[in-house]
């Protein structure tokens, strides 16, 4: 029977598609890239913010027009969607066959068998996954869910609170791909940087010792953790990412504004101050580290002045890499009747500033690493380019960071690690030559 899958939304949710693969996969399914010829679609869907909830919806009907072809075919709907609103979707989208939510998640082969003949059973298994990103590279999810309850945000509501996932599990999941071929380790979840703090008395994190031994694993060649908040990274953490040459010293700290008053009414920990004195501390321990953060631009009461202090400090700070998100009106979380919402307008005009301001920071960050060295992995030969396209420790693979591309008439083949001196810059992009 053949199978074709959606995966939209963020890389959690890749790793979640990752696992309906692998079952599909064991139960002899055969996966294929074309709608059209899937007898069976599934959607794995994000439900975080508008414009993700309006791509899901959008992605829905458009496979539905596959089945308005073929009525035999079947269409699944998976993810946060189905789990933030699966009662609704059940009643204003009534073509779709089965709307699988999170929390179904344990038992999905045997829903999967209801609309088969195929006999599955069990739920998503880390063990059994079909890895769908370069073959040197994978995600290993380490947690589910949040505690830390910012007023913007719908993912409690969606994933419901953290949970570590078990220490020795993902030891054994690190192992088993890099058995595989995988030589880059990207660790994910909510909230990473409180990992493990659930599995000890002491209610201590334990990312710091995940990492040490992630990358005392002889295969790995780098590990990245992604997602920490800004107040639970403490100088162990810092120590451990800048200290061990295969653990990227990359600090992805979504801070989401730098005005206290807003800060506040986020229900964000820490201030402005705090996170000035973060990321100095870490650019004094190792100034090649790599800070990324997040920024969330017109959010309720977000006034001129209140935009104008982030900026500034956009500025003061200087962040290698930035990412802004336009507020999104959530319901059941606090900020959604906060008075003085911003209108779009508004909010599009600072992110547009936002990110003017950033490209020129990038820009010049970049132009400063012109003469650096850097280990290298190769991603493939990018024909429009005609070189080399690859990542070091600088760049995430999320398609967010940019590449590294590398000008050489040597043959390199994917997932080779090669050393590059940095030549030229570009806003995201690095060039650099073979030395």
């Amino acid at each position: 029977m053949k199978v074709g899958i959606v995966s939209l939304g963020c890389s959690k949710n890749l790793v979640d598609t990752e696992m309906v693969l692998g079952m599909l996969s064991s139960a002899d399914f055969e996966i294929v890239n074309s709608a059209r010829d899937a007898e069976i679609i599934i959607i794995n869907t994000c439900g975080f913010i508008r414009e993700a909830k309006q791509e899901a919806i959008a992605t829905i009907f458009e496979m539905l027009e596959y089945k308005k072809e073929d009525p035999n075919k079947k269409v699944v709907v998976m993810g946060c969607l189905s789990q933030r609103y699966k009662n609704d979707l059940e009643k204003e989208i009534q073509e779709v066959d089965r709307f699988i939510s999170i929390d179904e998640y344990h038992q999905f082969g045997e829903i999967l068998s209801e609309l088969t003949n195929k006999k599955l059973n069990g739920g998503l298994n880390y063990f059994n996954r079909y890895l769908t990103t370069k073959p040197f590279t994978c995600y290993v999810k380490i947690g589910e869910g949040c505690d830390n309850r910012c007023s913007y945000c719908a993912i409690p509501l969606i994933r419901g609170n953290f949970v570590s996932r078990p220490y020795e599990d993902i030891i054994k999941e690190v192992k088993d791909v890099v058995k595989r071929g995988v030589k880059e380790i990207n660790l994910i979840s909510q909230d990473t940087s409180r990992y493990g703090s659930d599995l000890t008395s002491e209610r201590k994190p334990l990312l710091a010792k995940l990492l040490k031994e992630i990358a005392s694993i002889e295969e790995v060649v780098l590990v990245r953790p992604l997602y920490l908040y800004p107040d639970e990274i403490d100088d162990e953490l810092i120590e451990v990412m800048t200290s061990n040459p295969k653990i990227a010293p990359y600090f992805d700290i979504p801070i989401q504004h730098a005005s206290n008053k807003v800060l506040k009414a986020m229900y964000r920990r820490g201030n402005k101050q705090f996170i000035k004195d973060l990321v100095a501390k870490i650019r004094e321990k190792a100034p090649h580290s790599i800070v990324r953060t997040s920024i969330i631009v017109g959010f309720p009461g977000e006034s001129n002045d209140d935009f104008n202090e982030l900026v500034q400090f956009i500025e003061e700070v200087k962040f290698d890499r930035l990412g802004a998100f336009m507020y999104s009106k959530e319901e059941d979380t606090p900020a959604y009747d906060l008075p003085n919402q911003i209108d779009f307008e508004v909010k599009k005009e600072r992110f547009e500033i936002l990110m003017e301001t950033q490209a020129k920071i990038s820009y010049q960050l970049n132009l400063n690493r012109v003469g650096q060295v850097h280990d290298a992995i190769i991603e493939g030969y990018n024909s429009k380019a005609k070189m080399y396209q690859a990542r070091s420790y600088a760049f995430a693979p999320d398609d967010i960071d940019g590449y590294l591309y590398i000008d050489t008439n040597e043959n390199l083949k994917m997932g080779d690690v090669v050393k590059v001196q940095i030549t030229n810059a570009y806003i995201h992009d690095l060039i650099a030559k073979i030395i």
